[in-house]
């Protein structure tokens, strides 16, 4: 089951910080499509037969450890991810980070080296007008624009469900596959138009082939505070 509340994470927590102004971009693809980005043990999951690209653009705030101030200057940035959705041998469900780009060249080299997480340096910009947000990257030459316009708030049903109550993440790393969980809030989302897209390079530069139409779901959030837990090994369901 996909469940919108966290199961309690275990103790001891390594990191906290608060995700806010998040757009969530989805386009439904084939599974097959995607199949070759999972890590072992892994595999594409899926909602009524289709799995997801997600684009999501927002911004990091007070990351530092379980307790105290969060580290300041380097705690806050503007991020924006393209992932998938996996599910691995004993049923638990997660996210497959293709790129994490980030504008704290520290952040990058620090999450590279400790987690082994594809983080990239960008040029990045934010900006709020009432309503409206606009998020642009430029990494390398390769740059990316979205703007969306907030609606009401949007009924969550199982498809947003499926899509954002993602309580960890799979890496592969050293030849392993490894699961770091996570917990954070129910998501409160709004519906969201779309104003503009510019972001084909961008799911290029990961091996992705852009889907040539505008994204089956778009949704906002105002965002949530989350933590995160140690590294868990994967392991087979019959150990």
């Amino acid at each position: 089951m996909v469940w919108p509340a966290a199961p309690a994470l275990r103790r001891p927590r390594i990191l906290r910080q608060r995700w806010l102004d998040l757009s969530f971009l989805h386009w439904a693809v084939e599974p097959a499509e995607v199949a070759h980005f999972f890590p072992p043990g892994t595999r594409p999951d899926t909602f009524e037969g289709r799995t997801y690209v997600g684009l999501v653009p927002f911004r990091m705030v007070d990351t530092g450890l379980p307790r105290g101030p969060g580290v300041p200057y380097f705690g806050s940035f503007l991020e924006t991810n393209i992932r998938l959705y996996s599910i691995d041998e004993t049923g638990r469900r997660g996210v497959v980070f293709l790129s994490l780009d980030a504008n704290r060249l520290a952040v990058v080299a620090a999450a590279r080296t400790v987690f082994g997480l594809p983080y990239r340096w960008a040029r990045m910009s934010h900006v709020r007008d009432g309503n409206h947000h606009t998020y642009t990257s430029r990494l390398r030459g390769i740059g990316s624009a979205v703007g969306i316009s907030l609606g009401e708030r949007l009924p969550v049903g199982p498809l947003e469900d499926f899509l954002t109550a993602r309580w960890g993440l799979h890496i592969e790393r050293a030849g392993r596959t490894w699961y770091l969980p996570n917990e954070h809030p129910p998501w409160i989302l709004h519906s969201a138009t779309l104003t503009s897209l510019d972001a084909d390079a961008l799911l290029k530069s990961v091996g992705l082939v852009p889907p040539g139409r505008p994204p089956d779901h778009v949704a906002f959030s105002a965002g949530v505070p989350a933590a995160f837990g140690l590294p868990l090994r994967q392991r087979s369901p019959g150990r």
